[in-house]
């Protein structure tokens, strides 16, 4: 880690961050209210600079810009914020207005504005909830003239030989937020860290720990506990106590730091930045999931993915040739492991020259995509954003003779060293070169691609090996004379974005106006790219560590808008053992993006290579992903119309559970099924905690767990045993069958199970389209709501949402389990119909057995995208 900044080696930070302000007031006679807008001049009593501050109303949150005047107007993030995001205004209703403050109210949050210091107070229904500026951190470094005698590090610094020239001076921005009664604060990815975020200062500001960074780095196997950023950066922040959730997100592309100290009263957190202005808003929840709704009204929702990508992935740096790609594929079959896409590295291609192939490697590339999908499945290469300089390729031409790059501080294209060697890197802030980078995915000029072929954008923080912290310098220059540092987190975004247009064009190519939904993974991301698409959490290690951290990191992504990711299962680094592999596939059952890969020095680990024990566990690992993928992917229709995540903390589904607020290895997939995997070597035995007054029901044998009166419940475990419950009052869309890939699943019957509530009551949801194009954003999906109460199990359309995808697959099976009575005591009758379903008996999904009390209905051939009801009745 010695090749990266701490706060006390970044000018700005070491300046700014605990640091308090120099006497920032509002002018009074300056305060305006034009409509949802609060405008006022903002002014430094040291300096005498003036700033202008807005803060505006919207329905939901505030938000809260400050900038200096239109003359020295600075760099602000594009491309992040929803277009329509106006639409969504509210107003100030004025409560009292004194000399001192302005108390204003926005739905049922009440505002207070104090003029000097500059002071913002938030509270909801009387309760406090943020204050900004309450301990008078906030400082705004306004533009100036180079002076003899200036500070160290306010015009050049200097970082393991790499100097910054720092042309416009000290730029920086600190504010304080704190969160009055509130002992938990989550977010802020990507760290290796817990998802309750630790101190990092005490009340006296003493340091206790580095403060959480967010700056985009290729970081080399890093540590499994550290507030270091990481590969992608969403500076967005929770808060919660008992009866509120709230947020805090700031819109700034710049590197950033942030300390968190916590007190019996608050939590408080100092946050700084390099540069950029400050667009801070502010989530006023009161609940997880308004916060969530709320982040996405700003940021936009979630791409909803192609059904193949939920499946399993398989991937390692490097499959050698296309003959290893076949024998890979091939052994997925003899071993009876579905799987759905097959992924190259770097290594398939002609000396690293991203759209080519090594054609002694892969001479035919075309055919081997084509053999690959006639088993229903796909192929991923890789395209990275550091581009070869080389005359001689194509991409590397046209681009140089574009002005395409990015430059150095003398306006030359900036050559770094990547992979291939020396290499330029593509100005993806210029939307002209944006078109142009979408352009090369078409079929005629990425030669050798097929529709089948998808795409993985690694390396894009940018990584470039003799740069600054393995980075771009600050001072390289993008399109509008932009330096790098104002953008630096952006820049995978933007990369991610454009790759994603090219398959978005391409698909319209191919299959016409309803197109393909691209599918590109991304290393590096910010705000907006679950817009985009999935990520993962970057080079992880083969040890039980970072088997643990996955949980909260993704966790943790996930509840910042992001919630497509996943870990690299095994750990990208070292060599697992086979418990390890075989605990790794059984959590990542349950992760957003499920995918193994493995660097290129370490042994191949496919599923089939640990013993005969370690294959069949991980067959069947695998095989309980496809069966939840109905209900996975209906999650994530939620996610991409509402912003929820898929893979939830338990605080999230139960924030007036106060146990569950500081608790991250265990957690929910969506509402219904909570999952405590086993994290440690040689576990005979897991504490699990199951919240609420339940029931929850053991997803292995239907069984209702009994925790003691504290929630806690110790579950004995084996190699075989992945501790995880359904929780009472919700039904699951699942399909059973096993099958080689989703699209070998396409026309398989579904399962219900339904685990009833205390009141005898389930509901649950399926979400139905092509699984491919976007041919549901003109509404032909089908979007199925079921119910059960009083006996009577009911499917109907969800209200509101259209009923224009039809399909005649039916329901194979219904489960229930949670009845008062043995199921030999019930018969089935369809309403409409004269029809008797006799109760039976049969395993649950997932399942060994069932109880007594479970009843299972075979073949009611029940139409899984129709209108029907079944009343269960007592036969005596």
């Amino acid at each position: 880690m010695e090749d990266f900044k701490k706060c006390t080696d970044a000018a700005f930070c070491n300046r700014l961050l605990g640091a308090r302000d120099e006497g920032y007031y509002i002018d009074p006679a300056s305060v305006k209210v034009f409509g949802p807008a609060v405008n006022a001049k903002l002014l430094n009593k040291a300096t005498g600079a003036d700033f202008t501050l807005t803060l505006k109303a919207y329905k939901g949150f505030v938000r809260l810009l400050v900038d200096e005047d239109a003359s020295r107007k600075r760099f602000e993030v594009p491309g992040v914020l929803m277009h329509d995001l106006e639409s969504r205004e509210g107003s100030w209703v004025m409560k009292a207005q004194t000399s001192e403050s302005w108390q204003l109210r926005c739905g049922d949050a009440e505002l207070q504005l104090r003029y000097s210091p500059l002071q913002i107070d938030i509270s909801i229904k009387g309760q406090p909830v943020m204050s900004f500026n309450s301990r008078q951190m906030f400082n705004f470094e306004h533009k100036r003239q180079k002076q003899e005698g200036d500070p160290e590090g306010w015009w050049e610094e200097t970082f393991k030989g790499h100097t910054d020239s720092k042309p416009r001076g000290p730029e920086g921005i600190s504010f304080d937020l704190a969160f009055p009664g509130m002992q938990h604060v989550y977010g802020l990815p990507e760290h290796a860290t817990t998802l309750s975020l630790k101190p990092t200062v005490d009340l006296a500001d003493n340091i206790t720990s580095e403060p959480y960074r967010l700056y985009n780095l290729d970081v080399f196997e890093y540590v499994a506990d550290s507030p270091f950023g990481l590969y992608g950066s969403i500076p967005f922040l929770w808060a919660q106590k008992l009866g509120f959730t709230v947020g805090a997100f700031w819109l700034n592309a710049a590197e950033m730091f942030v300390d968190v100290g916590k007190t019996d009263a608050a939590t408080f957190t100092n946050w700084v930045a390099e540069s950029g202005i400050l667009d801070l808003f502010l989530l006023l929840g009161p609940t997880p999931a308004k916060v969530s709704e709320q982040y996405a009204q700003i940021t936009g929702t979630t791409a909803l993915p192609q059904y193949f990508s939920l499946g399993y992935h398989q991937c390692r740096w490097n499959y050698r040739d296309e003959a290893d790609v076949r024998q890979v594929d091939a052994n997925f079959d003899k071993f009876d492991i579905p799987y759905d896409v097959i992924w190259l590295d770097i290594e398939h291609t002609d000396g690293k020259r991203y759209f080519t192939w090594d054609k002694n490697l892969f001479p035919d590339p075309v055919k081997l995509q084509e053999d690959v999908a006639s088993h229903g499945r796909k192929v991923v290469t890789i395209i990275d954003p550091h581009i070869k300089r080389d005359p001689g390729y194509n991409i590397y031409q046209e681009a140089e003779q574009n002005h395409y790059f990015v430059r150095d501080k003398d306006g030359k294209d900036f050559d770094g060293w990547c992979w291939p060697g020396s290499s330029s890197y593509l100005d993806m802030l210029n939307p002209e070169v944006r078109s142009w980078w979408a352009q090369q995915f078409s079929l005629s000029k990425y030669k050798g691609s097929t529709p089948n072929l998808y795409v993985w954008n690694d390396m894009n923080e940018p990584s470039v090996f003799n740069g600054p912290e393995i980075t771009m310098p600050k001072d390289n220059l993008h399109w509008g004379e932009v330096e790098h540092r104002n953008l630096h987190n952006l820049n995978g975004a933007l990369f991610h974005q454009a790759t994603a247009q090219g398959l978005v064009e391409r698909g319209k190519a191919v299959f016409g106006s309803d197109g393909d939904r691209p599918f590109v993974l991304s290393r590096a991301f910010f705000a907006g790219t679950q817009r985009i698409g999935p990520i993962w959490t970057g080079d992880n290690s083969a040890d039980w560590d970072h088997l643990r951290v996955s949980l909260p990191m993704i966790m943790s992504v996930g509840i910042a808008g992001l919630p497509f990711n996943g870990a690299d299962v095994g750990g990208f680094f070292g060599n697992p053992d086979a418990e390890l592999i075989t605990r790794w596939n059984q959590v990542a059952t349950f992760y957003p993006f499920f995918r193994g890969h493995a660097h290129l020095d370490t042994k191949r680990r496919e599923p089939w290579l640990f013993g005969e024990d370690a294959t069949r566990r991980i067959r069947e690992a695998i095989r309980a992903r496809y069966v939840l993928l109905p209900y996975i992917y209906t999650l994530f229709r939620h996610a991409n119309t509402t912003g929820l995540p898929i893979m939830r903390p338990l605080w999230y589904e139960f924030p007036e559970v106060e146990a569950t607020h500081g608790i991250d290895d265990e957690f929910l997939l969506g509402p219904a099924l909570l999952v405590a995997p086993v994290l440690d070597a040689g576990a005979e035995s897991r504490a699990v905690y199951l919240p609420g007054t339940g029931p929850w029901y053991s997803a292995k044998t239907g069984e209702v767990a009994t925790p003691d009166s504290s929630g806690a419940l110790s579950v004995p475990v084996t190699m075989d045993d992945v501790p995880s419950f359904l929780r009472g009052g919700h039904i699951l869309p699942l399909r059973e069958r096993a099958r080689r890939s989703t699209a070998a699943a396409k026309h398989d019957p579904y399962t219900l199970l339904v685990a009833l509530d205390s009141n005898g009551q389930a509901a649950g949801e399926l979400y139905l389209d092509d699984g491919s194009s976007f041919a549901f954003q003109r509404g032909l999906y089908a979007h199925r709501l079921f119910t059960f109460k009083d006996g009577l199990l009911s499917s109907q359309e969800l209200p509101g949402t259209p009923s224009r995808y039809s399909t005649d697959v039916a329901i194979e099976r219904i489960v229930v389990v949670g009845l008062r009575q043995p199921a030999s005591s019930f018969s089935v009758t369809e309403v409409g119909s004269v029809k008797v379903l006799q109760a039976g008996a049969g395993p649950v999904v997932l399942a060994e057995g069932v109880p007594e009390s479970a009843l299972v209905i075979r073949k009611p051939e029940l139409p899984i995208a129709g209108d029907w009801s079944i009343r269960l009745a007592v036969t005596a």
